[in-house]
């Protein structure tokens, strides 16, 4: 982090930078879809700045479909096998991957049909949620959002990951969500996603981001 050189923005004007950067962004698979992540703990809130993007895109005449990893939580029942605050679970397995891979970056394959399911499972009730498929056209962008998605070897096109330091992710976790943050400092040791990602945003302070967008 030391040798990234971030320049201050505003999240009105990193919205409408990225959307500018996506608005040509191809397939490098040469399908119709691009995919993008916006990587980040919950408590960076990626999710934000995915909705903020796909805003933006609308206003230029670009369809995109914002999905969030939190919708493909596998059944509590494989989540909880091991306890309700297991590390390694979290890290490993509370996320359907294969899932993720089946309904939504399948159809996005060159040859696809485009029909993404935007949720699978509900946590709070613990069903499936029946969500209706949604079609998106050609040219429209994924917009997928969500913890550790940068070790999955998902196809996206561009990646963008919203860095909290390891103080700031301490202060903004819920207390009864912090037996997580190990599964954090393991996925910056093991996948480094802030040297990973194509675009870096620094948001401990979540009035005045930072990023590396100059110097991408």
């Amino acid at each position: 982090m030391g040798r990234v050189r971030l320049e201050a923005i505003t999240w009105e004007r990193l919205g409408d930078l990225l959307a500018d950067r996506l608005t040509d962004l191809e397939p490098a698979d040469g399908g119709a879809w691009p995919r993008v992540a916006f990587d980040g703990a919950p408590a960076a809130r990626p999710g934000d700045l995915a909705r903020r993007v796909a805003e933006a895109l609308r206003v230029r005449g670009r369809s995109a479909l914002v999905v969030g990893a939190e919708g493909f939580l596998r059944p509590a029942s494989l989540r909880f096998e091991y306890g309700h605050r297991d590390v390694d679970a979290y890290y490993d397995g509370w996320f359907d991957t294969g899932a993720l891979w089946r309904e939504v970056f399948g159809p996005l394959d060159p040859g696809g049909t485009g029909r993404v399911l935007p949720d699978l499972w509900d946590p709070a009730t613990d069903r499936a949620t029946r969500s209706e498929y949604v079609r998106l056209p050609p040219g429209g962008l994924l917009l997928l959002h969500g913890p550790l998605l940068l070790r999955h070897w998902f196809p996206f096109d561009l990646s963008v990951h919203v860095r909290l330091s390891p103080g700031a992710l301490l202060r903004r976790t819920p207390e009864d969500e912090q037996w997580t943050l190990p599964a954090y400092e393991r996925y910056e040791k093991e996948t480094d996603p802030a040297g990973t990602a194509d675009v870096l945003v620094r948001a401990d302070d979540p009035r005045h981001p930072a990023w590396n967008g100059a110097t991408a």
